[in-house]
């Protein structure tokens, strides 16, 4: 069975618009990364779907470097997250107040 490439652009669509809502909606730090992986998700759904679409090997490759990327994210953001939660004891970004000058 082949997906069609417009029902795989949908289905980004949709995850992008899941991951916006995430980030916009939530005021907790943790959540906004989850948000930002989900977008990123998103972009790798539509670049999986292009390559196979197109019939070439560069929306895959891309996405082995979103994947490295959002790994990295991941593991820089949640390293600043917890270094923040023991300043503050919070994962409100409004009480990171000690960030300014």
């Amino acid at each position: 069975m082949i997906v069609p490439f417009n029902h795989v652009l949908m289905l980004a669509g949709a995850v992008l618009f899941l991951g916006l809502i995430c980030v916009l909606t939530r005021r907790n730090l943790i959540m906004t990364l989850i948000g930002i992986e989900i977008m990123m998700n998103a972009a790798a759904i539509a670049f999986v779907g292009a390559a196979l679409h197109w019939q070439r090997i560069d929306g895959q490759a891309f996405v082995l470097f979103i994947l490295g990327v959002a790994a990295t994210e991941v593991a820089v953001g949640l390293a600043l997250v917890v270094a923040a939660h023991r300043i503050t004891g919070s994962v409100d970004p409004d009480r990171y107040d000690f960030l300014r000058w």
